[in-house]
């Protein structure tokens, strides 16, 4: 039997419950993943002993995953941290989820510390989404011991099919609605705000 997800009124995932789901959900999905970069893609580089935005690295993570009755289209369009993120970068943003959002969820790999900011502006911009639009990123990059990343990107996959049309942040296991949420940067984590 499916399962559905189930909030508290702090919009976070309390438990899954079985439900009789319509048959599409059972079906194969379309999914668009727009990756801009952040934590989640960074590497570490030798020559400068930093991480850095490189390249899009969703891809070779997603190859990990057993997907069998999904098809994850992941399109590139910028890779940056999301503190250096302009208004044109976000209206990049908005644009390709426009170009997507009535034939699939979307998925948007993005820097925690703006992410936030960047959902609102599509929540504010887009009226009746079709599907759901989710934004995930991690607080330790993909590769590293302990990265938060393939849980996040995994968990965004999941939520894609269950949630209901709008705008949501996907993280450690919770779901936010955007206009709820804040980074707590001492906890390195995201918790319900006012």
């Amino acid at each position: 039997m499916p399962y559905l997800l189930e909030f508290d009124n702090h919009f976070h995932v309390v438990y899954l419950v079985a439900r009789d789901m319509p048959h599409s959900i059972l079906g194969t999905v379309k999914i668009q993943v727009l990756t801009t970069g952040g934590t989640i893609e960074k590497v570490y580089s030798e020559q400068t002993g930093t991480v850095q935005n490189v390249a899009t690295r969703i891809e070779g993570y997603l190859d990990l995953l057993r997907l069998p009755d999904a098809q994850v289209e992941v399109t590139p369009l910028m890779n940056k941290d999301s503190l250096d993120m302009t208004d044109a970068d976000r209206a990049l943003i908005l644009d390709a989820v426009r170009d997507r959002i009535a034939g699939a969820p979307v998925v948007i790999v993005h820097g925690t510390d703006t992410m936030v900011e960047t959902g609102r502006l599509l929540k504010s911009q887009l009226i009746s989404p079709e599907h759901p639009v989710i934004l995930t990123g991690a607080m330790t990059p993909l590769g590293f011991e302990r990265s938060d990343g393939l849980q996040n990107l995994t968990e965004s996959l999941f939520a894609a099919r269950m949630l209901k049309p709008g705008v949501w942040i996907v993280i450690h296991n919770q779901v936010f609605d955007v206009d709820h949420v804040r980074k707590d940067r001492q906890l390195a984590r995201f918790v319900p705000s006012a």
